[in-house]
């Protein structure tokens, strides 16, 4: 078998669930791809199936790609009713208005970057003219003097014993190297929590808010302030994001848990708070009852691997907030049951309700310190919450997961509309959507965003009609199409796919965010209303 067959049907592989195992997800690894491990893995003779051609057989169809797998599920009807709200369509000339000037701001911040990288370059390049200039004066007059020479680094011995002027001169003889020189020519990128920037916070020892926050801020809460909150004017206004202080009693409004009415908000908050604990009373205790027990132990299993790099999930008290929200959702769903990937999109709503008891950074929070009411309220409410979420995408999750098929289906069509180079590129290397698509509707892209930016993305989502059901498929176009460069630069399967399951967005923010929200209602300002401009 030829190395291309082996690396395309590893990742056939590593995209389906491992037979044997319960409910895993497809594509969605901890930690990441390792080829190394991989190539080892094939040396120990687990070679890939074969079709008769001598190709390596791969699923062409989402029922061949689903029969390779080992999901059970429990079908069953589902009892859970949250308040219904009506979608409101948002004034289109207010966000087009707005997703225009972001495009517009952001595309002058990127020229005038560029011209000042050009500019430090240039003179970069007159002082290192200069400073080379004066290096050879000195060595040509070596056999007379010995003139202390000033280098750009510390000289070190090469084999033919040479001095390497500077770094830019060294030769690079190995990856390690070649890492290193990368990473020093690289620009300095300031530390950014992975909850949320610096900025975001407006606490002691941060930037102050500025005039245009602030401004927004009281806009917030004048629309708040009301008897009756007017929720097409708290959709447009959280459109373009939702300042922390009011975020939680936003979110909790937007997606359906509180009434509009001021009255009402304390008692409904009493009683959905009330009957989750009833739920917890009730049936947390069967979790390790036969019928139970599988479901219990997937869940214990995947809960500490819950954003591995935020300490505020790792702290025990959290992880069993966390499998009681999971477990309580699974065993009232029966339709779908518990899947992997379902326990990402609890962490959002946690930490935003954390945010409402505390100022400080939530990353390292001990949530020991907070009163054990406040406690239980924050885990009654992203209960709700996430269940209301899950309510409109219940389909991603049930038996062969028709929701995550029609969706990444769609998301070809469309990409091959928007850009079709992209699209037969991906063709050309064999590159299927459902191998790295998979996991961006399974997990609301919460695998590729740093979760300060899932939380600022989910503020739109929440504001949006159908934000995670329907405007996720047009994000999801937007974000693949922004890496257009890097992907048109990998020049095999494996390239590719490691590109797409590790895309570099660790240093984004809100402004990153921001126009890949506004391409995105770009697109589906164009498309939405004429399904037929993406289909051939």
């Amino acid at each position: 078998m030829s190395t291309d067959g082996n690396k395309k049907q590893f990742w056939k592989r590593n995209t389906a669930k491992v037979p044997g195992s319960i409910q895993h997800v497809y594509g969605a690894q901890h930690p990441p791809f390792d080829p190394l491990l991989h190539a080892n893995q094939i040396k120990a003779g687990n070679k890939p199936q074969m079709t008769p051609g001598g190709k390596p057989k791969k699923a062409t169809t989402f029922q061949e790609f689903e029969s390779i797998t080992s999901d059970a599920w429990d079908v069953g009807d589902d009892d859970d009713e949250l308040l219904a709200m009506a979608a409101q369509n948002l004034n289109i000339e207010v966000v087009m208005e707005t997703a225009n000037k972001v495009i517009e701001n952001h595309s002058k911040q990127q020229e005038k970057q560029r011209q000042d990288d050009a500019d430090a370059s240039e003179l970069e390049d007159r002082e290192e003219e200069a400073h080379e200039e004066e290096v050879e004066e000195q060595w040509e007059e070596g056999e007379e003097s010995t003139p202390e020479v000033s280098f750009a680094c510390e000289p070190s011995p090469l084999s033919d014993g040479r001095l390497v002027k500077s770094l830019s001169e060294a030769p690079i003889g190995s990856p390690k190297d070649a890492s290193l020189h990368r990473q020093q020519s690289l620009p300095h990128r300031p530390t950014i929590p992975m909850v949320a920037r610096i900025a975001d916070q407006n606490t002691s020892g941060t930037p102050a808010m500025t005039e245009r926050e602030a401004s927004r801020l009281d806009k917030f809460k004048q629309v708040l302030a009301g008897p009756n909150t007017d929720l097409e004017e708290l959709r447009k206004l959280s459109w373009s994001g939702i300042p922390r202080h009011v975020r939680p009693i936003t979110w909790k409004l937007l997606s359906g848990y509180l009434p509009a009415n001021t009255e009402r908000r304390e008692s409904t908050l009493q009683r959905k708070r009330q009957e989750y604990f009833g739920f917890i009373e009730q049936y947390y205790d069967s979790r390790n009852d036969e019928h139970h027990q599988d479901t219990y132990r997937q869940i214990h299993i995947d809960t500490p691997r819950t954003n591995p790099l935020i300490p505020l999930f790792q702290q025990a008290s959290v992880q069993e907030i966390f499998e009681r929200i999971l477990f309580i959702w699974a065993i009232r769903h029966p339709a779908s049951g518990y899947v992997q990937g379902i326990n990402d999109l609890v962490t959002p709503f946690f930490v935003v309700y954390v945010f409402e008891y505390i100022k400080e950074e939530v990353e390292n929070f001990d949530v020991s310190s907070l009163q054990e009411a406040a406690l239980r309220n924050i885990e009654a409410d992203s209960f709700w919450c996430m269940s209301k979420l899950l309510d409109g995408i219940q389909d991603n999750y049930t038996f062969a997961q028709p929701g995550i098929q029609r969706k990444v289906k769609a998301l070809e069509e469309l990409v091959s509309r928007i850009d079709e180079t992209v699209h037969i590129h991906m063709q050309q290397y064999e590159v299927e959507y459902l191998q790295f698509a998979f996991r961006w509707m399974n997990n609301l892209l919460m695998r590729e965003l740093p979760l300060r930016c899932t939380i600022r993305l989910w503020d739109t989502y929440q504001a949006e009609p159908e934000g995670f059901s329907h405007f996720h498929l047009y994000v999801c176009a937007a974000f693949l199409v922004r890496w257009r460069k890097e992907i048109l630069d990998q020049r095999d399967f494996q390239g590719l796919m490691i590109l797409l399951q590790n895309l570099p967005t660790m240093h984004w923010g809100n402004e990153e965010v921001s126009v890949l929200l506004a391409e995105a209602y770009r697109l589906k300002f164009a498309f939405a209303d004429a399904p037929n401009h993406y289909k051939r």
